[in-house]
Order: C-alpha cells, then structure tokens, then sequence
C-alpha cells in the first residue's frame, strides 16, 4: 500500500471519526426499535382491549381489509381502540395531527404492523392496506412511494425454523459431511 500523505492521513482520521460516530447512532437506533419489539401492542393483553380483542378479532379476520363490514367493526369497538391508540404510538390516531407527528421509528413499527396485520386476512395484502390508508390518514405521495419501497424489504426471517447446519449452508459456510 503507497504512503498517505499528512492530508490523506487527516482525512482518513476524520472519515473514522464519522465511521465511528454513525455505528453508534445505528447501535442507539437498534436500541430503540428493541424498546418496540418488546413492548408492542402489550396494551392489548388487559382490559379494555382484551374483551374487544377477543370478540371482534375473529370477525375482523373474516372481514376483508378497508370493507364496510369491516369500518363498522372499528365503529363497534370504538373504546377499546381509543384505549389502543392512546397507548400505541405506531398508530397515526396517537397524535393530534396524526402521520405528521410520527418519528421514523414510529413509521417503521406502523409498516411492519400493517404487513402482520394483512397476513391475518384470508385476502390481506400490505399493499392495498397502504392504498387503503393513504386515504385514511391523509398520506403524502412521498410517504407512500415511501413505505412501498420498504415492503420488499420485509421479510420474515423467523417464518420457517431453521437448523444450524441450514443457516451456515446458507451462509456458504462448510457443513458436516454427515449432514448431506
């Protein structure tokens, strides 16, 4: 490797330096998006939720996404969802002025929220909920285009148990020729 001279040297320690400081400020986001992990939707395990939860969950499920059907059951379970959504800041209805006080955090719990959700329906489909939604809570364009783009980016890695010799094949990693 050729010498650097005094300046590239004081680049590439600036260049650390901000290396540095962004791993941190991804470690704090990760922090952050572990705080939800592990606190969403806990709201929904006590009263009032749970009773409504427990009736309405298998005809929500039933119902077909954005339906009369379905804005009827929302209608019905009206106290239980207020009590959700004072409590849930994923969903737009948390805040007075709706998307527009949303956080990205908050827009990645309420993305990866609306792909469960779908995956609960016969018919669900992510994709029309964000269709579904851009009407229902005002989106932007941007927005939109936004969280369309992230759809292909979740995955459900946990979806299938794998074996340990399944993620170190997949790694390209070599496996115990027994195993084969």
């Amino acid at each position: 490797m050729e010498d650097l001279t005094q300046a590239e040297k004081a680049t590439n320690a600036e260049t650390w330096e901000h290396i540095n400081l962004v791993m941190k400020l991804l470690a704090s986001a990760q922090v952050e998006l572990m705080r939800r992990q592990f606190t969403h939707d806990r709201s929904k395990l006590s009263d009032p939720e749970v009773s409504a939860f427990t009736k309405y969950t298998p005809m929500l499920k039933e119902s077909t996404y954005g339906s009369d059907q379905y804005k009827q059951f929302l209608v019905d379970m009206k106290p239980a969802l207020d009590h959700h959504y004072a409590h849930n800041r994923h969903h737009p209805e948390f805040f007075d002025d709706g998307v527009e006080g949303m956080n990205l955090f908050d827009l990645i719990e309420m993305i990866l929220d609306w792909y469960a959700a779908s995956k609960r329906h016969d018919n669900g489909d992510v994709r029309r909920s964000i269709e579904i939604n851009t009407e229902r809570f005002g989106l932007s364009d941007q927005l939109v285009r936004i969280l369309q783009n992230t759809v292909p980016w979740i995955d459900d890695e946990f979806s299938v148990p794998k074996t340990q010799r399944d993620l170190a094949h997949s790694r390209g990693l070599r496996v115990n020729r027994l195993s084969e």
